[in-house]
Parts: C-alpha cells; structure tokens; sequence
C-alpha cells in the first residue's frame, strides 16, 4: 500500500526578499490568472539541507556534499601522492566515470534539485555521501602507483585509464546512504545506474493573494566624509515584497525506505527531521536587510494511501484582505474548505492529519492537534513507523 506524508504550510513573512531572480527582484509566477509572491522549490530544499547539518538532528556522516570541486574532499590523500594538480586529478576521475556510449540527457527532464545534464560528471555540481568519499579515498590509496603513472602524462586519453581504476572509481558512486540524498535524489548522465530518484518532491511555495512588487531607495552616510560633502555616500534600491505563502512537499515512505537501504531507523530519523527542518528551515536571502524570521501560522501533515493531493488550488482565486481577519486566517479557511471538497471525491478513508495552527481556523475535528513542532514530528514519525511495520 502506498504511503506518503504530506506537508501544507500558511507561511506570512514580512516584507522580504528571500529568493531573487536574475536582475535581483523576489521571484514570482502568474497563477489563477493574478501575480503571485513565489519562493523557489530549489531555495527551501536548500534551507532544509542547510538545517540538517546545522541542527545536528542528522550526523554529518550520513549527509551528503553537492560539489564540482571534488579534488577539495580528497586533498590530503592527494598531497601523500604528491598529487598537487587539482586539474589533472578531476581529468583522471571524469575519464574513469565516462561511458564511451554515455549521451546527454535531455533538457527538461526534471528530476529535482540534483539533476545532473551535462556530458562529465565533473562539469556540474556532483552530490555525494561521506561513504562514497570514503571508498574514492581508498581507491587513492589502492590505485597510488596508476594514478602518478596518469598524472605524469602530458596528454591524457581514456584508453589510458586502466580499467580495474574505472572500475573500481564506479564502484565507489554505489557506496549511497545520505539522507539528503535519498530525500532529493540525484541524476548523473554518465553513470545511470548510480542514480537515485527522489522521496520528496517540493511544490514552489506561492503567495494566497496576488502580489505587487515594491521598491525600497535607499541611502548610506560616509562616515569620514568631509564637512563640504553633504550628499550621501551611496544611493541604490532594493525590491522587496511581503506575502502569505501557501507550501506544499510530499515524500513517498516507501521510496525513502528503498532509497535508504532498507534501513526503517534512518528511514524514521530522516522523516522526523525533515518535519522540522520544513518547519524551521528559512531562506538566507537578503536577511541582513530584511530579518524576515517568521515561522509558519499554520503547519498540516497528513498521511495518505490514495496519492498526493496538492491544495494549491484552494488559492486559484486569490485572497482578498479584510479588516476583521489576517491573510493567514483567511488562508487556512480556504485551504479547510478546499481540503474538504477535495478529499471527498479523492482522498482514501485512512488519511490522517497531524496539525498546528496558531490562526484557530482549522477544524478540530479534523485530525490530531499538536501543541508544538515536536509533538507533530514525534507523531509523524510514529504513524510512518506503524504503517512501515504493517
């Protein structure tokens, strides 16, 4: 039977600028006909993974790295082989990872925040768990006298590499237990059979009402300017907006639990964190300027058997403020109607929702109240667990 955890977060935040597009403006998307706030899938999947590794509730160990510089975490096995040239190192690992048959992938296919297209592994940003470092530290050691052998050549071609060291850099891709990793997948062109598809999938976050963009002019003093100098020292603007964002992620179980290796304790370790890190985890974007820490007023986890069920569309005709009742207030009201509506026709008899909500606009009757994040989390993790186990 299917199991997923879903995640429908209300989400205001003051006037910010958490994810910019490429002229610096926040990013934004037309939808249900009107312009929306939006912050990207890829920057909260970011913030999660940054949350990870700084709340200490996932062991370094078992967190993947996402690098292009991979001679950076093998440098003091490469400084004992007298190995000092970054560039001809990573010549030797993309030959060893190259498939003479390989073809690009094509554009579009979309696979997550790791998705790999380029022709060489090491044209793109590689994701990789400590265990896989690990064993490529080893194949150092292992294949010392081929790799000073490779090196020392002026011109390098793949008919060069032996093939026990193409063999056994492969073989180090398939050392994959990183909770990042399993949650967001990964896609390498050249090494199909290392890749990992997804357990999570993030919806970009939107905005429940349509949304203009405003402009902050902003000025500095010199500090040392002289008495004659009245002017300001600099002058510029920032665009800014502030929005109450509906967010919606959803991760398979039974795929995180393959993705994992089986392992049903870091399968139940890796959802309990993402509840929080969901929860928790902020974008940095221009947070020097803006300090827009503001955590969600609503918080929806639902356990469902029939698929998933976005509520996005609870929101295709934007809120419209009142005085008597905040955006986040409205927002849940739609989104409890909207579920209501959906689940009817939809929805499997099982689901079970775990919630907090700060606005008191959704049903009490509907689903488990939580007093706090870790009373939903623990919850969470203890309804995956049952169901794993059934």
């Amino acid at each position: 039977m299917s199991l997923f955890i879903e995640f429908h977060l209300i989400q205001n935040f003051a006037p910010s600028n958490l994810n910019r597009d490429d002229t610096g403006a926040p990013k934004d998307a037309v939808f249900g006909g009107y312009r929306r706030a939006r912050v990207s899938s890829q920057c909260f999947k970011h913030a999660i993974r940054k949350w990870f590794s700084q709340s200490g509730l996932v062991a370094p160990e078992l967190l993947g790295t996402r690098t292009r510089q991979l001679h950076r975490l093998v440098e003091d096995e490469l400084r004992a082989l007298g190995l000092t040239d970054s560039t001809r190192f990573n010549e030797i690992i993309k030959l060893c990872l190259k498939k003479k048959s390989a073809k690009k992938d094509a554009a579009g296919d979309d696979r997550g925040e790791d998705e790999q297209e380029s022709e060489s592994v090491l044209s793109y940003l590689l994701f990789i768990s400590p265990r896989e470092i690990n064993a490529l530290k080893s194949v150092l050691t292992e294949h010392t006298g081929s790799i000073k052998t490779l090196a020392a050549k002026k011109k390098l071609k793949a008919s060069d590499v032996p093939d026990v060291l193409k063999k056994s850099v492969r073989d180090c891709m398939t050392h994959l237990k990183a909770v990042d990793i399993a949650l967001f997948g990964r896609m390498l062109a050249d090494l199909p059979e290392v890749n990992q598809d997804a357990a999570c999938q993030v919806a970009h976050a939107i905005s429940t009402h349509r949304v203009e963009r405003e402009f902050d002019y902003f000025t500095a003093v010199d500090d040392k300017g002289g008495p004659d100098e009245t002017g300001a020292g600099m002058i510029g603007q920032v665009e800014f907006n502030s929005a109450t964002f509906y967010r919606y992620a959803v991760i398979d179980s039974h795929k995180l639990l393959e993705n994992l290796q089986g392992d049903k304790d870091l399968t139940l370790l890796a959802v309990e964190a993402f509840v929080q890190a969901a929860v928790r985890a902020i974008p940095t974007g221009k947070q020097n300027t803006f300090a827009a820490h503001n955590p969600p007023s609503f918080v929806g986890t639902v356990i469902r058997h029939g698929g998933p069920l976005n509520l996005a569309n609870a929101f295709e005709k934007p809120i419209a403020a009142k005085q008597d009742k905040s955006l986040t207030t409205l927002s849940v009201e739609a989104l409890t109607n909207y579920e209501s509506q959906l689940a009817t026709v939809y929805a499997d008899g099982g689901d079970a929702w775990g919630y907090i909500d700060l606005t008191g606009s959704w049903p009490k009757e509907k689903g488990k109240s939580h007093a706090d994040l870790a009373a939903l989390s623990a919850w969470v993790k203890e309804q995956v667990a049952l169901q794993l186990e059934a």
